[in-house]
């Protein structure tokens, strides 16, 4: 009997108009209500989309600006060491020309006793001032040191003496010339300082 009743009910439900359009109300709610999730889940997953693509644009575009600022780096780098290359072209000829001029220095210094000697003498003297015209056209200056504060920058201190009569911590004597090329040292000068 009860199930009778149950599908009397149902029966009753379904040739009921009002109960019936009711019914379909209620199934059409739910078919927009799943239309409408339907709908929303493309909605996020292009809004997702969206900020994946934005991602990928903003990691190019750092990787380009990376890679640009990487290039003027280079730029710079190999332009600065082609004017050096340029700048100190001459540098290991006039190292290695170094102890020319030292012996010309020496040979110079010796005293001429016969006029022979002294017309040598004077040819070298003419050949070391030629040279030294050379090298400084290509940059070379002679490091001053004698009675200069002591700088181990240009100076080499090979010995130390006490003179009361010098400013402590200068040269006293300069053993060998020292020489820059162009603000660069190619050889310091090798010095005696006071104490």
């Amino acid at each position: 009997m009860v199930n009778d009743v149950e599908v009397d009910e149902e029966f009753q439900a379904q040739m009921d108009p009002e109960t019936e359009a009711a019914r379909r109300a209620a199934s059409e709610e739910a078919l927009e209500s799943s239309d409408a999730q339907a709908e929303e889940t493309p909605a996020v997953e292009q809004v997702d989309e969206a900020a994946e693509l934005r991602e990928q644009l903003e990691a190019e575009q750092n990787k380009y600006l990376r890679l640009l600022a990487d290039y003027d780096n280079f730029k710079r780098r190999t332009q600065k060491d082609r004017q050096d290359a340029e700048k100190f072209r001459s540098q290991s000829l006039l190292t290695d020309l170094l102890p020319v001029l030292d012996n010309f220095g020496r040979a110079l210094a010796v005293e001429a006793k016969s006029d022979e000697a002294a017309s040598i003498l004077k040819g070298l003297q003419m050949v070391q001032n030629n040279l030294l015209e050379a090298v400084k056209r290509e940059g070379l200056e002679e490091i001053e040191a004698l009675g200069k504060p002591f700088d181990p920058n240009f100076h080499q201190a090979v010995m130390q003496e006490n003179d009361e009569s010098a400013e402590p911590g200068s040269v006293l004597m300069e053993l060998q010339k020292g020489y820059t090329l162009k603000g660069r040292v190619l050889r310091p000068s090798m010095v005696k300082v006071n104490e």
